[in-house]
């Protein structure tokens, strides 16, 4: 049943290769768990205690609150599918709750540290510097996830109205403005791309410096490398760019929803975690304006 919900997660729910990585990941871990009980125990058959029995010994392992909800979420997810298959008939995960986590505010270049990078850092002006700007700058620009910036294809982009279409999580298209720089930079790369393209690289934008499409941890090199020439966060992700992109837009008066729609983000909550970050510099602002701070 295993290999029918994550098909089922895949083709009609749209989920991301990664999410059903990840979920195939939790359903396995979580199997493996049952043979402590029984060896022919299948995961149709697990009970309320059974799983609440796994939840305890992840804590006792030391994972995370976060992840450990996280495959909550895996095992909701897959026996409500059984539920709606009519393989079993009751719910096992109904009663579950939710781990306390501590929040978190998302890590963010400062303003001054991005300009450094753009204006201060040198590249080389052959294929590999261009590229790397142009990632650099795509990333930082429009907020889209790495995964986002690998898929991306030259037909994305329409240089005459400085857009790039963007394929997000559920196969969801959302359209993403470019600056100036920016599109510079691709009518820029876009020759020296045609140069060094190879057979299989298909209708990519992104390329290697062999002309193949772009991999993660290639990216996650690149921005690791670059990020650490002008900040020192802890983390140096093609993540915290996003988690910048967003943050920079609110603290210079970007409308909620609009950052919201930019970032792809399924409802406002997930765009409302960087608010809290306006909200320091806001009250910085207003203790050294207001006569009554």
């Amino acid at each position: 049943m295993i290999n029918s919900f994550l098909q089922y997660i895949e083709f009609e729910k749209r989920y991301s290769k990664h999410t059903v990585v990840s979920y195939k990941n939790d359903l396995e871990q979580f199997s493996i768990f049952l043979t402590s009980y029984d060896r022919h125990l299948a995961l149709q058959q697990a009970s309320h205690s059974h799983i609440r029995a796994w939840i305890i010994s992840l804590v006792e392992d030391g994972i995370a609150p976060g992840s450990i909800n996280r495959k909550m979420a895996t095992l909701r997810s897959y026996y409500k599918f059984l539920v709606r298959t009519k393989v079993i008939k009751a719910d096992p995960t109904l009663q579950l709750k939710a781990l306390k986590t501590p929040k978190r505010l998302p890590q963010f270049a400062q303003e001054k540290e991005m300009e450094y990078l753009f204006d201060r850092v040198e590249f080389t002006n052959d294929f590999e510097g261009i590229r790397d700007q142009l990632m650099l700058g795509l990333l930082y620009s429009t907020g889209m996830r790495r995964a986002e910036l690998i898929g991306l294809t030259v037909d994305a982009v329409n240089c005459k109205k400085n857009t790039i279409k963007v394929l997000g999580k559920r196969n969801k298209e959302r359209l993403i403005p470019l600056t100036l720089e920016v599109a510079k930079l691709v009518k820029k790369y876009l020759p020296l791309r045609e140069s060094i393209a190879m057979r299989g690289a298909n209708n990519f934008l992104l390329l290697t410096n062999k002309g193949q499409p772009l991999y993660e941890a290639f990216v996650y090199r690149k921005v690791k490398h670059y990020l650490g020439v002008t900040t020192s966060l802890d983390k140096k992700s093609p993540h915290v760019l996003r988690h910048t992109f967003a943050t920079h837009l609110l603290n210079n008066g970007a409308d909620l929803n609009a950052v919201k729609e930019l970032l792809g983000h399924a409802s406002l909550a997930a765009t409302q975690v960087y608010t809290h970050n306006s909200l320091d510099k806001l009250k910085k602002v207003f203790e050294k304006a207001h006569p009554k701070a």
